[in-house]
């Protein structure tokens, strides 16, 4: 470690010189942690498990030095390598891309937003006052439908095995 950067990890997760062996899960900061956490554990799993193919070691270093090349054009400190905060979005979908799920729902990305922006706009009342109430309605209509879903889909295997 280096003035809080962990590396070289490729894509904040693997060091090109032992993976697969090693990885680290939960690194990037400024995200929704535990759907991070889901898709990083899927596409380790996925490696593990040689149903994902990891780029060569070669490979994997030219894109850490690439990445850390963009820091530094951005001026962006050593310190922060890990605020995935600019890209978060772009990585969670190719981490969902990589692993075969779906990307998240444009409402959780936009609630995200909201809530970020919440917590500047309002330092002292974030918790208590929102904005997004129409994303919390495509949330329950979201949910509704897969509760629908998964009840549909409990009934056909129950009627399978009656």
């Amino acid at each position: 470690m280096d003035d809080n950067r962990v590396g070289p990890l490729y894509k904040h997760i693997f060091p090109p010189s032992l993976a697969p062996a090693l990885s680290f899960v939960g690194l990037p900061w400024k995200a929704e942690p535990f759907p991070m956490f889901e898709l990083q554990s899927k596409w380790i799993a996925g490696v593990l498990s040689n149903r994902i193919a990891l780029p060569s070691q070669q490979e994997m270093m030219e894109d850490v030095k690439a990445f850390y090349s963009s820091l530094e054009a951005s001026g962006t400190p050593k310190h922060y390598t890990h605020d995935i905060s600019p890209y978060k979005f772009g990585y969670e979908d190719w981490l969902a891309a990589q692993c075969g799920c779906p990307v998240f729902e444009e409402w959780r990305k936009q609630m995200f937003v909201a809530a970020i922006q919440n917590l500047i706009k309002r330092q002292e009342t974030y918790r208590n006052e929102w904005d997004d109430h129409h994303l919390v309605l495509q949330a329950h209509e979201d949910f509704r439908k897969c509760t629908l879903k998964g009840i549909g889909v409990m009934d056909k295997r129950y009627r399978m095995l009656s």
